[in-house]
């Protein structure tokens, strides 16, 4: 888990997580983001990511509450990779959580080759969107 404490409002921070297909423009570790659905981004919906040095994989967003958070899984390889991004208040600012997970008979092995790569993808994803959304206010 990451986690950043971002000096705007919940309402702002979410508007910059929510917006996946506009990541690849402030986030390095985002390459293409494409919803696949043509629909508003809830529960069901399927995105397209490509990132540097890792497969393309498409995720269905598994659980969404506006505003709050959504959670979005993607199988590839017999890995099932679960993606967390929660925003919660703190006073005026609010907090922003990501969070990445693997399960399946190859997740050992692909958390040891990839896994640090992973962490600090997050992270760099973490703290460019608290900058985003700082700038955007």
């Amino acid at each position: 888990m990451t986690r950043v404490e971002v000096e705007v409002s919940t309402h702002a921070l979410w508007r910059v997580v929510a917006e996946v297909e506009r990541w690849p423009e402030f986030i390095p570790t985002m390459r293409r983001v494409e919803r696949l659905d043509g629909k508003e981004l809830g529960r069901g919906s399927l995105v397209r990511i490509a990132q540097p040095r890792m497969p393309v994989l498409t995720w269905r967003v598994t659980e969404w509450t506006p505003g709050r958070s959504f959670t979005w899984q993607s199988a590839s390889g017999g890995v099932i990779t679960t993606a967390t991004h929660v925003v919660r208040p703190r006073g005026d600012a609010g907090f922003l959580t990501l969070g990445i997970d693997q399960m399946g008979f190859l997740a050992p092995l692909v958390g040891l080759l990839m896994g640090r790569q992973t962490r600090r993808y997050v992270e760099v994803e973490a703290m460019r969107t608290k900058s985003r959304a700082e700038e955007r206010g």
